[in-house]
């Protein structure tokens, strides 16, 4: 799998996509919890290597949450430049995700991100108007690029879930 880091975004074709994103953004926690529901307790602190293990990859949504709302309410602002994210994921590498439980980490994320979605409801038509700059990109961003964006992560971490899952119980 790709590296998130070395992804790149294509924003061009999103006019009129911000209520399918808008339902990406709102069913990911649910999407998660069935996901993680099919895989057994044990194996949700095993750690492969040197990746981070299922339960922090969960830990690791959450503690990005707050970045997408400062992110969004920059826009209100009227920033030139978004919130700069902490590349090295320090919050996820020292946050203790293995020694919290899932279902509390669950509901931290699906609590979030309704919080999320609503803000970013909150826009409007103005969710396609809007542009700021992203920091790591370098690329003017409007809301909807953002909701495009954030949704890919979303689906990035889901996606390593399933493939620990498979190779944790392949081992």
């Amino acid at each position: 799998m790709i590296n998130w880091f070395q992804r790149k975004f294509n924003f061009n074709d999103l006019e009129g996509t911000l209520p399918s994103i808008l339902e990406r953004l709102h069913d990911a926690p649910l999407r998660l919890e069935a996901k993680i529901s099919t895989i057994p307790e044990r194996v949700y602190t095993q750690r492969l290597g040197e990746l981070w293990t299922i339960q922090e990859q969960v830990g690791h949504l959450v503690d990005l949450e707050p970045l997408w709302e400062n992110r969004f309410k920059d826009f209100l602002k009227g920033k030139e430049v978004l919130t700069e994210a902490d590349l090295s994921n320090t919050k996820t590498h020292q946050g203790g995700h293995n020694e919290k439980n899932m279902q509390d980490l669950l509901k931290e994320f699906r609590d979030k991100r309704l919080t999320l979605c609503l803000v970013l409801k909150s826009f409007g038509p103005k969710a396609e108007q809007w542009q700021s700059k992203h920091p790591r990109l370098g690329t003017p961003m409007r809301p909807i690029d953002l909701a495009y964006f954030v949704a890919e992560h979303d689906d990035h971490h889901l996606a390593k879930v399933s493939q620990l899952h498979q190779e944790l119980m392949a081992s």
